[in-house]
């Protein structure tokens, strides 16, 4: 569905419908402003503030492209949970000196979400939208609230540390849900929020009254099941820049000795789930499409009965992110999986559409596991880019430590068949 820039102005709020830009260059055609009512025509953080001289926001428009790598924002569609970077993201401030102070505002809605004094109602509601990539069009991803059930209330704003340039930084990731919003949102409740707050819960959703009235556990998720798809290349690379750094440290580490990679993904798949157990590396010139054998470990949690242990097949690539995992790569790994087996195909890149599609479509037991993935293992084990050279380095001991072991083994089981 789409709304002409003409009729902005008496447009009600639809999920996922397209809000048209004009067409006249400059800001004139700028979507929001016209909109929403009070709204700025530029920034990620736009809020628009009441009437009635409290000096609190009657509403916030989040705006965002979706498409940063360093700041990757991201909606989880089959869950509702919307990931939103602070506006903090380079050096020089301190995490709340933003000129829009945005992430001031962060703070502020967290603790009047987690506090037990009534402040839940001086929480705005929160409206998202993204670029389009054509022209100022804009969508409307929906009604958020801040934090989720799902989420405790110590990981649903979190302050960071990021290096940009050899200088260090700090900024919020905060968590929302985009709520269940059934009926289209009113514009007449925009109007309230600003000029007569105290009476605008009557033309507000049903889902926001349930919020402000029982708080994180009145969180109703807009909830919508994906269909299989093919994730796109930035999908499939996207990662913030400490990620980027250390994907990057990764690939140079290991650009003159490909094979040395596949310890680093034997160690990366055993920190992505401790069920991934026992790999050992398969030879390099004798390997038949695998990397690694290994098992994936399901147990009751008890010790009375034995674990399930599947086998599975790892096959590592360390490429740089213009080079893709193709249909010759992955049809070598899926030709080599035995009966009862399944496999991993880990790259520092991606893997193009077509391998991924064929994985898809043909239902083959395939983990994909790709750069943005790798990013999040790293920083999910406080691998970071100022220790990730000591890790790698240690792998590289663990591995000639192998080959010694290895060695020593062969040489007497040599002389022992000597002395016989």
């Amino acid at each position: 569905m789409e709304v002409s820039f003409e009729d902005l102005s008496n447009a009600n709020l639809i999920v996922d419908t397209i809000y048209k830009g004009g067409k006249v260059s400059g800001k004139a055609s700028e979507v929001l402003s016209k909109l929403m009512p009070g709204c700025s025509n530029s920034g990620g953080f736009r809020k628009v503030m009441r009437k009635d001289g409290s000096g609190l926001p009657a509403f916030v428009v989040l705006y965002t492209s979706m498409q940063e790598l360093a700041w990757p924002d991201y909606l989880d569609e089959e869950t509702g949970i919307f990931r939103y970077y602070g506006d903090n993201r380079s050096p020089g401030r301190a995490i709340l000196d933003t000129p829009r102070k945005g992430n001031l505002l962060l703070e502020f809605v967290f603790e009047c979400l987690n506090s037990k004094d009534g402040s839940i109602k001086d929480i705005p509601p929160f409206f998202v939208f993204k670029k389009t990539g054509n022209g100022w069009d804009v969508q409307f991803l929906g009604l958020a609230a801040p934090g989720n059930p799902r989420i405790s209330p110590d990981k649903d704003l979190v302050a960071f540390w990021r290096t940009i340039d050899e200088k260090r930084f700090q900024n919020y990731e905060a968590y929302f849900t985009i709520l269940d919003t059934v009926e289209p949102i009113d514009r007449r409740w925009l109007k309230e929020l600003i000029f007569n707050h105290e009476n605008s819960i009557r033309y507000a959703p049903s889902v926001w009254k349930n919020f402000i009235s029982k708080g994180r556990n009145g969180i109703s998720p807009l909830v919508a099941k994906k269909l299989p798809k093919i994730p796109t290349k930035y999908d499939q690379l996207q990662s913030d820049n400490e990620g980027n750094v250390c994907l990057n440290q990764i690939r140079n580490y290991y650009k003159d000795n490909p094979y040395g990679f596949e310890i680093c993904a034997k160690d990366i798949v055993e920190k992505m789930d401790n069920k991934f157990q026992d790999f050992s590396l398969t030879r390099p010139w004798r390997d038949g499409g695998r990397d690694a054998l290994g098992y994936y470990v399901i147990g009751s949690g008890g010790k009375a009965n034995y674990p399930l242990r599947i086998d599975c097949a790892l096959e590592a690539k360390c490429y740089s992110p213009n080079v893709s995992v193709g249909v010759r790569q992955m049809s070598r790994l899926i030709s080599r999986i035995r009966y009862r087996q399944f496999g991993i195909m880990l790259t520092t890149s991606f893997v193009d559409k077509q391998a991924y599609q064929e994985v898809i479509e043909d239902g083959h037991p395939i983990l994909i596991v790709t750069a943005s993935d790798i990013a999040h293992i790293l920083r999910r084990n406080s691998i970071t880019s100022s220790n990730i050279e000591g890790w790698l380095e240690s792998l590289q001991n663990k591995r000639r430590e192998g080959t010694v072991r290895r060695l020593k083994t062969y040489s007497e089981m040599l002389g022992n068949r000597r002395g016989q």
